[in-house]
């Protein structure tokens, strides 16, 4: 029955010690022990005098009949007589007090403790004192009435623990054991400094003792630190949508309803659900031949409106097929659905017969300037307008709408009042929201909300090379190298030839960072958000000693590199969690210089390339190189900008083995981003751009990884 506290396979705790114990440790007086010490969660100077005078209320006595008066009793519990009540402060280990991060006060038992934290160790005897097991040993009977004994075995076995506690860092404890509680008697930068020492112990948590409701009582205080999760090693999931969504897009041609689609799109897709754009003009352009003029749309060309008619009933039969197969949770109709009987038709079929979500987006334009833009900056490049004059494409275009707006019906609150739908006019400047339900819907209101299309342009750029990149560190929060400081002055330089107006310079709360723009002249901002990955144990280590000391580690973060966090730390997709706000900021500033990490750049440059999970963490973010973003129709275009000043690789490509660090391996890549051979080289991401400026269709060579 001793076991039971040793072994929990209701929380997976083994009794053997871990690798890095000194066995040590533990002074050749103090007793081997399994000791269920009870905690108090409220120890005060108070409390401490409680147990000295004898207090009831504490669970102790002077008076020796009462030590066996309750056999549930911890004998933990019962005062010391040989020495007196008195003295038990003077009898506890002055010398345990001065090691980093002694327990100030001896160990406080009380009754009236609404939370309790039991910890034990490992040992051969003494299992009488486990309560946890209501079991005894041989010498259970003898212990229980010998008040002397018993005293002289708990005062012991609390200066035992109090060293265990003392010699216990917070990053030696096993990251597996997420639902325990840890007790914490110094700041995490000492415990930090302790680390590598070599009194290294595991606290446990007895289960059997605490129930889930005692659990839940215990009170979020400085001294008790909660593990994080379990690493996670399966795919990506979909918490954040129960309930597949159809978003159907409303309003006139050249409104950018397309606009709206493909970022929500980007956006969702990003922030982890899977989301499609269904564009009734691909249907329609796959259905018939080439177009010829506006023609086409007008409500009295009877074969023209039956075919599109059907295009539009097989964009959404496919974008409610491809919700019901599980691939994905949010589809996009992208049409005009500029009638109250084609929005009633969408209706009928997703709400009422799938019993999906649905929320419109109606886009509302009237400033002919936006409409003009519109139409020169998109449709003229359009598959539509292919080969032909500028101006004869506008006047097509704009006869085109008059063929909508014939029709056009917007939603009203009172005929349509059991729809939920969100109005945009004039490209963000005025939004209303009408029977908005529910997690998913509040969030693309708020993406929606702070969207713009004012013309602006985004820096991206890492930090200058530190000291950690030469040794090949990663994380921590050194300072910049020599060639660092090179490069923060030659960034200072670049970002005043640009003569960029209104430009906010934002960076994280690294030294690294903040050193490297100390020369530029913009205001700026820090934020913890733009903090490198967190790398929990790994931090400050270099990826040879990874592999070395964490084997399976290492090898698991290769097989999933997005979703795997580190032993205490972060994973890419909490990354993703964490820069959420940055992006809705980024969205909503004009022209702004990011000066953050290798890993948070990579979240940022793969929301604005539409990159998945798969490619996120092997995008090529080099050092001493600005990434200029400049957000076009559909896309953005990517112009990387290399500094003359050199600096170390830290990119690590994807190995062709997982766990091997020898193989330069796979780069990761599609070959559509810029590779180290291609930085200066300039390249459009979007649908509807058939060639880059880079002479290469858009590609560049990415052999250099290899």
């Amino acid at each position: 029955m001793a076991q039971c506290c040793e072994t929990s396979p209701r929380y997976g705790i083994s009794s053997n010690p871990t690798p890095s114990r000194n066995s040590n440790q533990d002074p050749p007086d103090a007793p081997s022990a399994t000791a269920a010490v009870l905690l108090s969660a409220t120890a005060t100077p108070g409390a401490a005098a409680h147990l000295q005078q004898g207090d009831p209320s504490s669970g102790s006595s002077n008076n020796n009949n009462t030590s066996t008066k309750n056999k549930n009793q911890n004998p933990n519990q019962k005062q010391d007589d040989s020495s007196g009540s008195s003295n038990n402060a003077d009898n506890y280990n002055k010398d345990d007090e001065d090691q980093v991060g002694t327990l100030p006060l001896p160990f406080i038992l009380s009754k009236k403790t609404p939370a309790a934290l039991f910890l034990s160790r490992p040992s051969s005897s003494y299992t009488d004192l486990c309560t946890c097991c209501n079991s005894s040993s041989s010498n259970s009977s003898a212990s229980s009435t010998t008040s002397s004994s018993s005293s002289a075995g708990a005062s012991a076995v609390a200066r035992q623990l109090a060293r265990s506690v003392t010699a216990t860092s917070i990053m030696d404890m096993p990251y597996n054991t997420s639902p325990s509680l840890r007790v914490r008697t110094t700041s995490l930068n000492q415990l930090k400094k302790t680390a590598d020492l070599a009194i290294e112990n595991e606290l446990h948590v007895c289960p059997s003792v605490m129930s889930e409701e005692l659990r839940k009582l215990l009170p979020p205080t400085s001294e008790t630190v909660m593990t994080k999760p379990f690493p996670i090693r399966g795919e990506r999931t979909i918490a954040d949508c129960t309930t597949p969504h159809v978003i159907a897009m409303v309003g006139l041609p050249a409104r950018g309803k397309t606009f709206i689609s493909k970022k929500l799109a980007r956006y969702l897709n990003w922030i982890g659900i899977a989301t499609r754009v269904f564009n009734l003009g691909e249907y329609r352009r796959h259905a018939t031949t080439a177009y010829k003029s506006h023609e086409f749309f007008r409500a009295d060309n009877e074969e023209a409106m039956a075919i599109r008619n059907r295009c539009a009933n097989q964009a959404l039969h496919d974008s409610c097929e491809w919700l019901l197969s599980g691939q994905g949770s949010i589809a996009v109709f992208d049409a005009t659905n500029s009638t109250r009987d084609r929005r009633q038709l969408i209706h009928d079929i997703v709400v009422k017969q799938h019993g999906f979500r649905l929320f419109f987006v109606e886009s509302i334009c009237d400033d002919p300037m936006i409409i003009e833009q519109n139409i020169l900056e998109v449709k003229v490049s359009s598959p539509d307008y292919l080969n032909m004059n500028t101006e004869l494409v506008v006047r097509d275009f704009l006869q085109r709408i008059e063929h909508y707006e014939e029709r056009y019906q917007p939603i009203d609150e009172v005929t349509e009042a059991h729809l939920s739908f969100m109005k945009v006019y004039n490209a963000g400047k005025k939004v209303v929201v009408y029977n908005n339900e529910g997690h998913v819907e509040s969030r693309i209101v708020y993406y929606l909300m702070n969207i713009h299309i004012t013309p602006r342009t985004i820096y991206l750029t890492r930090h200058g090379e530190s000291e950690h990149n030469l040794s090949g560190l990663i994380g921590g929060d050194s300072n910049l190298s020599a060639r660092g400081h090179q490069y923060a002055n030659a960034l200072s330089t670049f970002i005043a030839q640009q003569q960029i107006d209104g430009l906010r310079v934002w960076t994280s709360w690294m030294k690294r960072a903040i050193q490297t723009v100390a020369d530029v002249k913009a205001p700026q901002e820090r934020w913890k958000a733009l903090n490198e990955i967190d790398a929990g144990h790994c931090e400050e280590m270099t990826y040879e000693q990874i592999k070395e000391r964490f084997p399976e580690e290492f090898k698991a973060r290769d097989v999933n590199k997005f979703a795997y966090r580190y032993p205490r730390g972060e994973s890419y997709e909490d990354l993703v969690a964490r820069l959420e706000p940055v992006i809705m900021e980024l969205e909503r500033q004009g022209n702004v210089l990011v000066v953050s990490h290798q890993a948070v750049l990579r979240c940022l440059f793969a929301y604005f390339l539409d990159k998945s999970a798969d490619e996120l963490p092997y995008l090529y973010v080099p050092l001493h190189t600005v990434i200029k973003l400049t957000p076009v129709a559909y896309g953005c275009k990517v112009e990387h900008i290399k500094l003359p000043i050199d600096a170390v690789d830290t990119h690590r490509p994807k190995p062709k083995i997982p766990g091997d660090v020898s193989e330069p391996g796979l780069d990761g890549l599609s070959g559509e981003l810029v590779a180290p051979d291609g930085v200066g080289k300039v390249l459009i991401v979007g649908d509807d751009v058939a060639t880059a400026t880079n002479g290469n269709g858009g590609r560049v060579d990415a052999q250099a990884h290899q």
